[in-house]
């Protein structure tokens, strides 16, 4: 997938992660004012402490925002222009950090240019004397689907942390080209939905959850070996849903009674068949957008309106009888009313995994 142009992406050189908090940033103005004012507030205090830092003019602790512009302009680094450009970015972003009101796109836009006066200056003084600064643009409404707010600030909140725990090292004298290095771009650049939200560990393993799976449904027939496991688990309030499940999975048996170790571990494997299936479908939908689909594990059906439209009967489905019977008592009569995950289907009395594959492949011959 070719990467999407961003306007700041000239500070790359400079530091790669101001210029991937200056994406998140562009991508945002148009959805989610309130987050764009809060971090531009963070994104300009790294700069000063960047500046501060090279100029050695503090030895104490954190300063706060306003500490900093007070230094720098007492000691003659502020023009007029750069003082009020970053006061105004100050301003915003503490009211929206702490205000509830509604933030406009107008309010985003004027930070957004306040923040080209402060880093235009901070490029040209500190920067390459090769680099130049481009000139002004506005940015443009994305079309495409972008990141979910929680998302969002996840990511920026990682990219920030960062930043701030390699302005504490002592050592680094060449702050504006080691810390482009300092981020996991593979967690970083993952495209929306696939930030590792947290991880789950297992003796000595661990598995990267994604933010779209943050809060799934742990359905227990998609776990053929933990099956009933994750059912009495469920029954506990234990493992219903990806958020329900700890950080680590030892000792996770101790819920419920007889089962053990083994059965830790046996979930474990296959939670990471789970995440790795989810991923697969995930990409799936993505490439087909507008497209209704029965997935049956990693394999999947395009659900046509001739599909849609033909009756659960014993005429059209062979050696299913049993699962057909209990599908009419529900109430569903046709393939259009089946669930998108056909797998859901196993909880039907005498009706297991291998019934509900039997449906899935008629459904495909029917397709073909």
């Amino acid at each position: 997938m070719q990467e999407e142009a961003y306007f700041y992406r000239f500070l790359e050189p400079v530091s790669r992660d101001l210029a991937n908090i200056a994406r998140q940033l562009e991508n945002s103005i148009f959805t989610s004012p309130r987050v764009v004012l809060t971090h531009s507030r963070i994104f300009i205090e790294h700069i000063l402490q960047k500046v501060i830092h090279i100029e050695e003019l503090s030895k104490i602790g954190k300063l706060t925002l306003i500490d900093q512009i007070n230094l720098l302009d007492e000691n003659g680094y502020l023009t007029q222009e750069i003082r009020d450009a970053l006061h105004y970015v100050r301003k915003l972003g503490n009211q929206a950090a702490h205000n509830p009101r509604k933030f406009r796109y107008s309010e985003a836009l004027l930070c957004w240019e306040s923040i080209y006066t402060i880093v235009k200056w901070y490029v040209e003084v500190y920067g390459s004397l090769h680099l130049e600064v481009p000139e002004y643009q506005d940015p443009s409404p994305r079309k495409q689907q972008i990141y979910d707010i929680q998302e969002l600030v996840f990511k920026l909140d990682v990219l920030e942390k960062k930043l701030s725990e390699a302005m504490t090292t002592p050592e680094q004298e060449e702050a504006l080209e080691e810390i482009a290095s300092s981020v996991d771009m593979d967690k970083v650049e993952a495209l929306p939905g696939d930030t590792t939200i947290r991880s789950i560990r297992y003796k000595g393993e661990s598995i990267d959850i994604p933010y779209f799976l943050r809060d799934a449904f742990l359905l227990p027939q998609r776990f053929e070996k933990s099956e009933t496991f994750l059912i009495r688990l469920g029954a506990e309030q234990q493992g219903r849903i990806m958020s329900e499940l700890p950080n680590n999975l030892e000792g996770l048996s101790n819920h419920v009674k007889r089962f053990y170790e083994k059965h830790e571990e046996m979930f474990f494997e296959e939670l990471k068949i789970f995440i790795q299936e989810e991923k697969i479908r995930r990409r799936i939908v993505s490439e087909r957008p507008g497209e209704l689909f029965f997935f049956f594990k990693t394999d999947y059906i395009v659900v046509t309106e001739e599909l849609s439209a033909v009756p659960l009967t014993e005429d059209k489905f062979s050696s299913i009888p049993n699962l057909l019977r209990q599908l009419q008592e529900d109430q569903i009569e046709k393939v259009g009313q089946l669930p998108m995950e056909l797998l859901i289907l196993a909880k039907y009395d005498r009706v297991g995994i291998g019934t509900v594959e039997k449906l899935f492949d008629q459904l495909k011959d029917m397709q073909r």
